[in-house]
C-alpha cells in the first residue's frame, strides 16, 4: 500500500468456502469500502487450512480482485481466524495500588497477572480482551485510571487456538506477498461489523453461520463475554443434501441455494424440484419437500448444540436484546424462524452496518466478516506487522499488547 498505509485498510476473511478481500479507507473517522475481492475456497476445511498451496492461489486471486476494483497495491492486511481448535475462557487478576491512584502501569499490572495462567505450548494466545475492572469493590468500570484505589481486579477473556492453525494462515498470506497485521477472530470481526452499539451493551448474541464452522460470541456491557466456534457450517447442509438426495455435491450446493429453505411448513406439497443423476444416470424430479425435511432438523441441530453450549457457560440471561445470525448460511430461507424457535429470543440478521462506499456492494451477511476485519483494523492500529519467519509466538503477543504491557521486560 505504498504510502498509504494510514488510509488503507484490508480484511481478509479466509473461510472454507471462500476468501474475501475487503479493502477499506478512513476518512476522518468513517470508513469507506472501496474494493472487494471474492474467490472460492479450495484448501481449507471446517476453518483450518489443509492445503497451503491451494489457499495461497485463492488469496492472491481474492486480492488481485480487490485491488483492482480499489485501484491500490495491498501489501498487508487483517487475516480472520476460526475452526474447531478455537477456545475462549474468562480469567481474572488481582493486585495491590501502591501509589495514591490507579496509573497506566498498574493496569498493565493487573491484566498482566489476570492471563498468568498455564496455557500449553501447542496453543496460542490470539486475544486478551479486558472486560471489566474492580476498583476495591466498585465493579463495572471501564477505565481505572485516575481512581484512588487500594486493590484493583481485572476481568479478561482470552482467545486461544492452536498455534500451527495460526502460523499456516500468516504462512499462506506471506506466501500470498502480504504482511499480516494481526490474527483476528472471525465472530469478533462479525461483531463490530453487524452489531449496534445498543446491542452490545444491552447483551446480544452473535452467530456466524460459516462454511465450515460457526461462531458465537456473547458481548454485553460492550465488552465480549463469551466466544465459541462449532465445526458445523453450510457445507454440512450441503454434504446432507447430496446423501438424502443422491447429488453430486456441487449440485447439492446449488439445490441449496436456489431451492433450500428449513421451514417444511411453508413448502407446498405441489413444488417440484429436479435433482441430477450421478455418473450419468437420469435427472429425477422430487418433491420440494423432501429439502426442507433434510435442511430443517440440521439446522436445528446446529442451533441447539450453539444453545447447549450458552447455558453450559451461564450466559443465557446475557442476551437480553436477542440474537444477530450472520455469514453466508444465514441467508438461507427460515433461518432466523428456525433460530427464534430454539432460542426463544428474538433473531434478526445481521448486515454489515457504519460504513459508507460500496455500501450496496457488501450489504450482505456473507460479507460480514470480512468488513468487519477492516472496521477492527481501523480500531487497532498495530505497531509493527510481523511476519512468520522474524517473531516468536510471545514476542507477536508482546507486540500486539504493546499498549498493555509496555512495562513488561
Amino acid at each position: 500500500m505504498q504510502g498509504q498505509d494510514e488510509e488503507i485498510i484490508v480484511g481478509l476473511d479466509i473461510g472454507t468456502t471462500k476468501i474475501c478481500a475487503v479493502v477499506g479507507e478512513t476518512a476522518g473517522s468513517e470508513i469507506n469500502i472501496i474494493g472487494i475481492g471474492t474467490h472460492p475456497s479450495i484448501g481449507l476445511r471446517k476453518g483450518v487450512v489443509v492445503n497451503i498451496e491451494s489457499t495461497v492461489q485463492s488469496i492472491k486471486k481474492a486480492v488481485e480482485d480487490a485491488e483492482l476494483m480499489a485501484g491500490v497495491e495491498i501489501s498487508s492486511v487483517y487475516a480472520g481466524i476460526a475452526g474447531g481448535h478455537i477456545t475462549g475462557f474468562n480469567s481474572r487478576g488481582i493486585i495491590a495500588i501502591k501509589g495514591p491512584e490507579v496509573t497506566l502501569q498498574d493496569v498493565d499490572r493487573v491484566i498482566d497477572a489476570a492471563r498468568a495462567v498455564a496455557i500449553p505450548m501447542d496453543r496460542e494466545v490470539i486475544h486478551v480482551l479486558p472486560q471489566e475492572f474492580i476498583v476495591d469493590d466498585h465493579t463495572g468500570i471501564l477505565d481505572p485510571v485516575g481512581m484512588a484505589a487500594v486493590r484493583l481486579e481485572a476481568k479478561i477473556h482470552i482467545v486461544t487456538g492452536a498455534v500451527t492453525s495460526a502460523h499456516n494462515i500468516v504462512k499462506c498470506a506471506n506466501r500470498a506477498g502480504l504482511d499480516v497485521c494481526d490474527i483476528v477472530l472471525e465472530s469478533l470481526a462479525s461483531g463490530e461489523a453487524v452489531l449496534a452499539e445498543d446491542e452490545k451493551e444491552l447483551g446480544a448474541a452473535l452467530l456466524d453461520l460459516g462454511g465450515g464452522t460457526s461462531d458465537l460470541a456473547i458481548f454485553c456491557n460492550k465488552n465480549i463475554k463469551h466466544t465459541f466456534v462449532l465445526a458445523l457450517g453450510g457445507n454440512n447442509l450441503t454434504n446432507d443434501i447430496a446423501i438424502g438426495l443422491r447429488a453430486p455435491i456441487a449440485e447439492a450446493e446449488n439445490i441449496k441455494k436456489k431451492y433450500g429453505t428449513c421451514l417444511t411448513k411453508n413448502i407446498s406439497p405441489d413444488e417440484i424440484i429436479e435433482v441430477p443423476g450421478m455418473g450419468g444416470r437420469k435427472p429425477r424430479k422430487l418433491s420440494r419437500q423432501i429439502l426442507g425435511e433434510i435442511l430443517e432438523p440440521r439446522m436445528q441441530e446446529i442451533f441447539t448444540l450453539i444453545k447447549r453450549e450458552i447455558y453450559r457457560a451461564g450466559m443465557e440471561n446475557t442476551m437480553a436484546s436477542g440474537v444477530v445470525v450472520t455469514g453466508g448460511t444465514a441467508l438461507l430461507d427460515g433461518v432466523t424462524e428456525v433460530a427464534e424457535s430454539v432460542f426463544n429470543l428474538p433473531v434478526r440478521l445481521g448486515k454489515p452496518r457504519g460504513i459508507g462506499g460500496l455500501v450496496d456492494v457488501v450489504n450482505n451477511p456473507m460479507y460480514a466478516t470480512g468488513v468487519g476485519l477492516v472496521l477492527f483494523g481501523a480500531k487497532n492500529r498495530p505497531e509493527k506487522k510481523f511476519r512468520i519467519r522474524d517473531t516468536n509466538i510471545f514476542n507477536r503477543v508482546m507486540t500486539r499488547m504493546k499498549k498493555w504491557f509496555k512495562d513488561i521486560v
